[in-house]
Order: structure tokens, then C-alpha cells, then sequence
């Protein structure tokens, strides 16, 4: 019997993710009304903005009609439109939880939300009933599909009407025992630019997950035609993007200029359109060049954009596609230091050959660590944190590229008087080919990141752990 006026709620169940909605039905002489889906109110009440891209009905004539167990790779919104059913769901994904079951009965007053991967099953109690879901991905040859045996013995599931006596299919009498199914993996993390400095740091930080997939240059295009189809994405969950062009030198030549939009633009572009369609997280990783230097204090992730040069501007336009993507982060950094060639290791090397140089004294920031960011862009997405803008940079006192260049020589046993300060004019007032404008203050407030329980490390401090960890033992 369909139960009128309840409130809307949604009620826990054994499996996690797994939830049974109470559902508000309105009824008179003439029968009843209820709203089956209402987004803003489930939201609100808790119910995953799983973004619903078909609606099916199963129609089923006889009582003990009995359906299941199906596991698919997507999220259902189970309602029934008339009758009655006894459903049963069985944990299928691989974890701590899988073989969990959890059953209720359902009338037109409760439905059910079915995460990804759970067992889906139901007995009908009722002739004529009308079974009716919303699921959030279409149906693909391609995809992976997992079933259960109705009557396993493991999984016990206490069907009102014996399953002896139920209508089943010859193919749901023949799925298999629990000890047979092979459990459902979860969706997938591809980190794009995995041979890069971050890219290699994130291999690092996502050493213990089999789940995550590294993608270097000549295994994803971001800029083909064919991107959308490249991968069935509705198999990932996250995608990291730490590929860009990043020369903003060679970024002001009539050929980086087009290299720079078509990496930090049009291929963002992309990834920005499937990670909407397929309700993916997008982790994109920015740059101080957004801004123009001319504040007085550390920029602000709300601080408006005003870039400076090709890079800066690509780097901008970047964000902004990025911000329209439902689920996403954007990591501001700055001043990058990672395994391959950067400042620091020059600055070593020229001690080394003892070259005195000059280096900009008129630059102020924050050195970033790979292995830092790379930790903050894993904590913002395992914990599920609010999304946006975050800046993510070294932390500690905002330096000048001449103090840092000093900092390194007494590391590697010099004299950082040799480090002769000279403005960015004067460094670059011979240079032959195009130079980049760059900001003349590059530290970024860390306040949001750390307000989320991420604490950078100490800049200083990470210099001189790097510094002992792949300089000082580098092989010559």
C-alpha cells in the first residue's frame, strides 16, 4: 500500500553509497502525484548530483517477476511506478564492503539510489508493476558488466516468493556464485603529462593506486578531433592535467604563440567538454604568470587576472574554461622545481664550473616542490574537497631569484657572494630572441589551501631536502 505525506529522507543502508528515499506522494479520488526526480530538493537532502542521461521502465506482468543481479558501470535512481517490489542489492565493488547486501521493499512512496558498481536486483509483489530508473551513462558494448547468481548461497538473499516458483530469465539462472565474480574496480584517475617534472612526482604520490594511469605527449592528443572517443571515459572518475607548454619565452615567437594556445587552450577546451559530459573531476594545474606582478601583497585566488605575456594569457583563458567544469581544481603555483632541469640544478652546476652569475634580484615568489604539489593536488581530490581555485606554492618568506640563487650556492659549499643581483633589465638587455614580461611579484596566499587542511611545506626547508636528495647525491 502506497504510503501519502511522507517527508522527503533518505535512509542509509549496509552498503555504503547505497541510500532508500522516502518519497513525498500527494493523493485524492483521482489517484496520486509525486515527484519521481526533483534535482534541486535530492541534492539538498544528500543524493550524489549524479547527472541522470536516461530514463528506463520495466514493465512486469505477473507477481514474482524476479530481475538481477546486474551490476553496471553506472549510477541508477530506482522508483517504482505501480506495484509493489521486494528489491535486493549486493555490494559488488572491490573493497572491504563487497558481498554486503542490503534489501527493502519498494512502492511509488520509496526509491532508491544505486552507486556505481552495486548489484541491482528485484522481486515483484504485485502484478502489473511498473519498475522505472534513471541511470546516468548510455549503454556500451564496450563497457564492463558484472551479474550474480540470484540464488547464491553466500549472499542469502531471503526472496518472499522462492525463486522455484519466480519467472527469471535463462540468463539470470545461469550468472554466477560470488566466489566466481571478478569484483568491480573503481573508475579510473589519468594523469596527463605523466613524463614531466609533475607528472613524475604524481607517479610518486600515487605509488599504493593501481587505478591511476599516467598518459604521456604521444599517448594522448589533446588537440586531435578524435579526443572524445580516444577513451571510454565513463570509466574514469578524475582526470589530472599536468601537460602545458610552459617555454613563455619561446611562448612570444609567432610559432610558440600558436603552440602555447593550442596546449594551454584548445586542448584544455577538450578535456574541459568530456570531463562535463561524463560529470568527471578536472584537476588543472595554473600559473602566477595570470597575474601582472603588481600587487603590493601575496594574490588571492579571486584576485581578477591581468596577464602579462602569450603564456599568462593562454594560462588565464585556461582557468576560465576550466572553472566551467562542474567538478573541478585549479592549482595556482609558481617558481616549479622537480626531477629534470630547472633552476636549481643550474645554479649548482654554474658553482661547480666556477661561473659567477648574475641573476634577477627584482622577482619575488615562492619556490614550488613537485613532490609538494603534487601531494596537494592528492589530498584536494581524495578528501573531496569544496572545488575551485586553490594556491598551492611553496610556503614560508617570499624571496628574490638572486636570494634563492644564494641559498643554493652555500647548500652546495660556495661563497653565495659570487651571485651577483641585477634587475630584469639588465638581465635581459642583451638577449637576441623574444623575452617575456614577467610579473614582478609571484607569491601567492596559501590561506585557502591550508583552510582545507593542507599545509605546504616550508619552502626554505624543502630547498635544502632537495638539495640533499637529488643534488648532493646526483650522480656527475
Amino acid at each position: 500500500m502506497t504510503e501519502y505525506g511522507k517527508p522527503l529522507q533518505a535512509n542509509a543502508t549496509a552498503i555504503p553509497g547505497l541510500t532508500v528515499w522516502d518519497l513525498p506522494v500527494h493523493g485524492d479520488n483521482r489517484g496520486w502525484f509525486k515527484e519521481n526526480w526533483q534535482r534541486e530538493k535530492m541534492v539538498a537532502a544528500g543524493l550524489p548530483d549524479f547527472g541522470p542521461v536516461q530514463n528506463n521502465i520495466s514493465f512486469n506482468d505477473a507477481t514474482g517477476t524476479t530481475r538481477g543481479i546486474h551490476a553496471e558501470p553506472w549510477d541508477k535512481f530506482v522508483s517504482v511506478a505501480s506495484g509493489r517490489i521486494f528489491g535486493a542489492w549486493v555490494d559488488l565493488r572491490a573493497g572491504p564492503t563487497f558481498g554486503a547486501v542490503a534489501t527493502a521493499e519498494l512502492d511509488p512512496s520509496r526509491a532508491v539510489f544505486v552507486p556505481r558498481g552495486v548489484g541491482n536486483a528485484f522481486q515483484t509483489l504485485e502484478p502489473n508493476t511498473a519498475y522505472a530508473y534513471l541511470v546516468n551513462d548510455h549503454y556500451s558494448p564496450d563497457a564492463s558488466y558484472t551479474f550474480l547468481n540470484l540464488a547464491d548461497e553466500t549472499v542469502a538473499i531471503g526472496w518472499p516468493i522462492p525463486l522455484e516458483r519466480a519467472e527469471l530469465s535463462a540468463k539470470d539462472r545461469d550468472h554466477p556464485r560470488l566466489a566466481d565474480v571478478t569484483p568491480v574496480a573503481p573508475r579510473k584517475t589519468l594523469v596527463l603529462g605523466g613524463g614531466g617534472q609533475l607528472g613524475r612526482a604524481l607517479r610518486d604520490a600515487y605509488a599504493d593506486r593501481s587505478d591511476v594511469e599516467f598518459a604521456g605527449r604521444g599517448d594522448v592528443d589533446l588537440t586531435a578531433p578524435d579526443l572524445e572517443s580516444a577513451r571510454r571515459w565513463a570509466d574514469y572518475e578524475t582526470i589530472v592535467n599536468a601537460a602545458a607548454f610552459t617555454a613563455v619565452d619561446a611562448a612570444e615567437t609567432p610559432e610558440g604563440r600558436a603552440a602555447a594556445w593550442a596546449a594551454n587552450v584548445t586542448g584544455v577546451t577538450a578535456l574541459a567538454r568530456i570531463a562535463t559530459a561524463h560529470g568527471l573531476t578536472l584537476v588543472h594545474v595554473s600559473s602566477d604568470y595570470v597575474f601582472d606582478g603588481s600587487a603590493e601583497r601575496p594574490y588571492r585566488e579571486d584576485d581578477p587576472v591581468s596577464p602579462l605575456g602569450v603564456y599568462g594569457q593562454t594560462k588565464a583563458a585556461g582557468d576560465l574554461v576550466v572553472a566551467t567544469v562542474p567538478r573541478h581544481y585549479i592549482l595556482r603555483t609558481s617558481w616549479v622545481i622537480g626531477d629534470g632541469a630547472n633552476f636549481v640544478k643550474t645554479m649548482v652546476s654554474l658553482a661547480g664550473r666556477g661561473v659567477d652569475p648574475s641573476v634577477v634580484g627584482d622577482q619575488f615568489g615562492r619556490l614550488t616542490f613537485t613532490s609538494d604539489l603534487s601531494r596537494a593536488i592528492r589530498h584536494l581530490v581524495d578528501e573531496r574537497l569544496p572545488y575551485g581555485a586553490y594556491n598551492v606554492t611553496g610556503a614560508g618568506p617570499v624571496m628574490s631569484w638572486a636570494e634563492i640563487a644564494k641559498r643554493v650556492f652555500a647548500l652546495a659549499g660556495h661563497d653565495p657572494d659570487r651571485v651577483t643581483e641585477v634587475s630584469t633589465a639588465q638581465y635581459f638587455s642583451t638577449a637576441s630572441n623574444p623575452v617575456a614580461p614577467r610579473p614582478r611579484n609571484s607569491a601567492l596566499d596559501l590561506a585557502k589551501i591550508e583552510s582545507v587542511g593542507y599545509s605546504p611545506a616550508d619552502a626554505v626547508d624543502a630547498l635544502a631536502e632537495y638539495f640533499t636528495k637529488q643534488v648532493a647525491t646526483a650522480k656527475p
